[in-house]
């Protein structure tokens, strides 16, 4: 079979299935009341699959449904992969198989492995056809990537000829000479550009590879979790900057900091550079400014004009986590080949925190087509958030089941909610 990643099944195949749910020949599972705490568009409904799995991460979905999360390690507890299985049709999750025990993120299913991203490496499982639980060891794909404390998750992504694409983030906000503190400066050039804050391009199934040997596919990149590959190119959204008040407070404000440095989706080409740390993408004037830590002011741009710009840009600090182009034809139309972001939420947004969603992008081919539009809401859990911690639930993954419904993980419980459509055709 190709190429198994989040879409997992030919569109044909795919579009049999959703065909098969419609006219009745498949019963599709009943949702939950209230759609187990979500909010959706009108003719869509939920309902958990699973709950209280651990800090679920991202999450992928195999051709017979069964569903493979990635746990990071959080709250004393050790991450790993979790397996889940529906034996009796009714949509929920009554077979579950822990194995592997490195906190993970990113994961996929590939030509028989389950492919899963450690903060240090690349790791595969050989996996065969309705097996839940792999019978042998995983073997290293990639090995010994930087070991850091912030901004250490990693995600990866397929290209289908052979690529894989792994981000490694900047452990550093700014890249100052005393992180996070005020007025200190940035360096210049920035040090740590040459092994973090950027993507590595690595061969899919050579094993025993190190960041030294890969490609630097592209740089100037804070921290990016959430890939895909779509329409012949790469995207990636980017979490941007963090604190432009408590860092420059000569220049900007609580409410600087709570709107201008924007979240960025991205069309990654090899050899892109996006800029970090010298600039930040300011959302109200829709470009990219200079950093205050390099001279910036909230108005000059400075060298910024030579950096490859977003093809969207999202509120400051919704924190995107994941990122799947949608190749299903079980949703309607307006949903078919555009993208959903899910998005994690931000921590340091005064005064009320933010995002806490999964946001849908309509795309014609290679670009948007159209503004975003929140797709799944309520996760936070009541109006007016102040602490990211007080949150119900945090959105971190998004993937598509065979017969094209959606499938979201969250962190906080490590809740799984199936999406379907009930609208009419």
């Amino acid at each position: 079979m190709p190429q198994l990643s989040k879409r997992l099944l030919t569109a044909a195949g795919m579009a049999m299935l959703a065909a098969a749910i419609l006219s009745g020949r498949t019963a599709a599972p009943a949702c939950d009341p209230g759609n187990g705490g979500l909010t959706l568009p009108p003719g869509f409904c939920a309902l958990v699959v699973a709950d209280d799995l651990g800090a679920a991460r991202h999450l992928t979905v195999a051709p017979n449904g069964d569903v493979f999360v990635s746990l990071e390690n959080s709250r004393g507890q050790k991450g790993g992969i979790v397996a889940l299985r529906d034996t009796n049709g009714d949509g929920r999750a009554d077979m579950k198989e822990r194995f592997g025990n490195e906190g993970a993120t990113g994961i996929a299913l590939r030509n028989g492995y389950l492919y899963y991203a450690t903060t240090t490496s690349v790791e595969r499982f050989k996996i065969a056809s309705g097996e839940l639980k792999p019978a042998a060891a995983a073997e290293k794909i990639v090995a010994d990537l930087p070991k850091q404390g912030e901004h250490a998750d990693k995600t990866i992504a397929f290209d289908g000829q052979g690529g894989l694409y792994v981000n490694v983030g900047a452990p550093s906000n700014s890249c100052q000479v005393e992180d996070r503190k005020p007025r200190s400066p940035g360096q210049d050039p920035c040090p740590l550009l040459e092994q973090h804050g950027g993507i590595w391009k690595f061969s899919d199934t050579k094993v025993g590879q190190t960041q030294a040997g890969g490609t630097r596919y592209a740089t100037g990149i804070r921290q990016i979790v959430a890939l895909d590959w779509h329409a012949g190119s790469l995207f990636a959204a980017m979490n941007g900057r963090d604190q432009l008040d408590t860092i420059a407070p000569d220049h900007f404000t609580a409410r600087d900091n709570a709107e201008r440095p924007a979240e960025e989706l991205l069309r990654v080409t090899e050899g892109a550079n996006f800029g970090w740390p010298y600039c930040f993408f300011d959302l109200p004037q829709n470009k990219r400014l200079l950093s205050p830590e390099y001279g910036g002011d909230g108005k000059a741009v400075g060298r910024c004009n030579t950096f490859a710009p977003p093809i969207l840009a999202f509120p400051a600090h919704w924190a995107p986590v994941d990122l799947l182009f949608y190749t299903g034809t079980y949703f309607p139309k307006k949903y078919q080949g555009g993208a959903f972001v899910a998005f994690h939420g931000s921590w340091n947004r005064s005064p009320v925190q933010e995002g806490y969603n999964v946001t849908f992008v309509p795309f014609a081919g290679a670009k948007p087509s159209g503004p975003y539009e929140v797709f799944a809401d309520g996760f936070a859990g009541r109006a007016g958030l102040i602490r990211s911690s007080a949150a119900e639930y945090r959105a971190d993954g998004v993937a598509q089941g065979p017969d094209g419904s959606l499938y979201i993980a969250e962190s906080q419980k490590g809740r799984i909610w199936r999406v379907f459509y009930r609208g009419a055709p």
